[in-house]
């Protein structure tokens, strides 16, 4: 379910974004407002982003082979780092570069028809809010009780979270280059085109650190979550013939396929088909417990005690 509402929520957000980016293209044209033009080069970049996400997404879907026994399911992870580099270098450097030059030369800069870029301003934020529904209702079901930046933190999903945070940032800056177009206009003062527009910089370039940090994270392997972990401990110790999880290490593969390696105690009077027919048993328990578990090892060892190194515990968890 993840993965599908994910594609429709990068689909919205790339049909609105191409939309959004035309409009405000033309309306840069014709008011020559700078905050148009650096929402414009946002739209681009959302839009862009939007098909690295589905490029991503596609080249998961690969079968594994001799040099990725694992799968490609990284891929996702590696194309939304991309993604958070694209909106930092082509949205927040060009739109702060865009505010300075407008400040330090508001005198040169003054709007034309200002009422054209607040009506397609307008018109962005509803089809921007559009975008933002359709993630905000698909990423619902993911994010349970949590809060949305616990969810934001936590997720093994990129795409989501990335298209959640974009259209945030989108509806923020479309709001920031409406309250400069406006104050321009009223004022007849340009710099306060130029002062939204670094805004619009900024909270760019503060979305884009926050999706670098986490893409970077999922990227080098993040492992199951506290909860999901607990969950696995669980399913396995529920196995009659198991005595307890001696250390158990995860990480996820993919968004949707996650690695479990255990040591599990059993008792050294076991005959080897009760040992084999045990872990079998404690395979069906995890993958029912947590179904992205898809690559379980299990290795069976005699209990002696907590030995040197060995836990229950897994690497903590961010």
């Amino acid at each position: 379910m993840s993965a599908e509402g994910s594609k429709k929520a990068i689909v919205a957000a790339l049909i609105a974004n191409a939309g959004i980016a035309a409009a405000k293209f033309a309306g840069w044209a014709v008011t020559q407002s700078s905050s148009m033009l650096a929402e414009g080069v946002h739209s681009v970049a959302d839009t862009s982003n939007q098909a690295l996400l589905l490029l991503g997404q596609k080249r998961a879907k690969q079968d594994a082979d001799e040099l990725h026994p694992f799968g490609y399911g990284r891929a996702r992870y590696f194309y939304s780092f991309i993604v958070a580099l694209v909106l930092f270098t082509l949205g927040s450097m060009f739109a702060l570069y865009e505010g300075y030059e407008k400040i330090a030369h508001a005198h040169d800069h003054q709007l034309s028809s200002p009422q054209i870029a607040i009506a397609i301003l307008l018109i962005g934020i509803a089809l921007e809010g559009y975008s933002f529904r359709t993630a905000f209702k698909e990423s619902t079901p993911l994010k349970g009780e949590a809060s949305w930046w616990h969810f934001i933190r936590n997720s093994r999903n990129p795409e989501l979270p990335i298209v959640l945070l974009e259209d945030t940032g989108a509806l923020i800056g479309l709001l920031l280059a409406l309250a400069g177009v406006s104050l321009s206009w009223a004022t007849g003062n340009g710099i306060w085109d130029g002062i939204g527009t670094l805004g619009i910089g900024v909270l760019l370039g503060i979305i884009a650190i926050v999706l670098i940090i986490e893409m970077k994270s999922l990227l080098i392997g993040e492992g199951a979550t506290k909860e999901e972990e607990r969950a696995i401990v669980a399913a396995i110790n529920a196995e009659p013939a198991v005595e307890r999880v001696i250390h158990i290490r995860t990480q996820y593969l993919g968004p949707e396929e996650l690695l479990v390696a255990t040591k599990i105690a059993i008792p050294g009077t076991k005959h080897a088909s009760t040992v084999a027919k045990t872990i079998d048993a404690a395979e069906a328990r995890i993958r029912q417990a947590v179904p992205q578990a898809r690559l379980i090892f299990i290795e069976p060892d005699v209990d002696r005690g907590l030995d040197a190194g060995e836990s229950v515990d897994a690497a903590p968890a961010r």
